[in-house]
């Protein structure tokens, strides 16, 4: 990956990153209290679910003030990824990867699915003190993890973590509290499709560039959104309207 794949940014102004990254672990706490809501009796079994069933669900876990992680993983698992279900939703741009909004959670998360062709990938990231959670629909995801720059007045390489494939129907998460990551499809022959659920949803996140650690804010936009709404059996769900420019995650 490089530079090439950096999304628009303006410059960040009057934010430290120590600062940032302090008040990050702060907000996740207060988002969503994570891993202290005991599950609510939800069982989610293998093979017997569609996507729209995984959107319905969704809704119904977010419908509470406290998301245990454990429990959207579980959901997100039992699906097991059926092109019938997402292809119609897929965009692809030969000069980078595409986020396509199918549901905005009525402005409390967003699921969207992203479109990587070969090679492409995103800007290391952070996630604007949201819960993020990618399963492989499709290909292979790579996902390399950084540390946070301890010094944010002193350039210097961002330090990888580790890096990690995640194949088809398997599921990763991350929050600022663990780290930065950068995705990319590894394969140069074979396009890879994600599905992402971001909570609380953003519009804007830092990233950052390997070499200095340099950091911007990036504007988090669309290149498709359903128009009107998605029938998920029992009601339908309002998709809000994105904007139609270009980015990476």
């Amino acid at each position: 990956m490089g530079l090439e794949n950096e999304p628009r940014a303006m410059q960040l102004t009057n934010v430290t990153l120590t600062n940032y990254a302090t008040k990050a672990k702060k907000k996740l706490k207060e988002n969503s209290a994570v891993n202290t809501k005991t599950m609510s009796g939800r069982r989610y079994a293998q093979d017997s679910i569609c996507l729209k069933d995984v959107l319905r669900g969704l809704g119904e876990i977010f419908s509470e003030d406290k998301v245990d992680v454990d429990e959207v993983k579980s959901l997100l698992r039992a699906y097991k990824s059926n092109p019938k279900d997402w292809r119609k939703y897929c965009t692809w741009d030969p000069a980078r990867y595409t986020r396509n909004l199918l549901d905005s959670g009525n402005g409390k998360y967003n699921v969207i699915i992203l479109c990587w062709s070969e090679g492409q990938g995103s800007a290391i990231h952070a996630h604007a003190n949201s819960h993020c959670f990618v399963k492989v629909m499709d290909g292979q995801i790579l996902e390399s993890m950084y540390a946070w720059p301890e010094d944010d007045n002193e350039e210097a390489p961002m330090r990888m973590l580790k890096k990690t494939s995640v194949n088809v129907d398997e599921v990763s998460y991350i929050n600022d509290s663990i780290g930065l990551h950068r995705m990319e499809n590894p394969s140069h022959t074979e396009p890879t499709v994600t599905l992402h659920v971001y909570i609380p949803a953003y519009g804007e996140c830092m990233c950052f560039d390997e070499r200095s650690g340099h950091r911007s804010v990036c504007q988090v936009v669309f290149h498709s959104a359903q128009d009107g709404t998605i029938d998920y059996g029992n009601g339908k769900s309002s998709a809000a309207e994105g904007g139609f420019d270009r980015m990476n995650d």
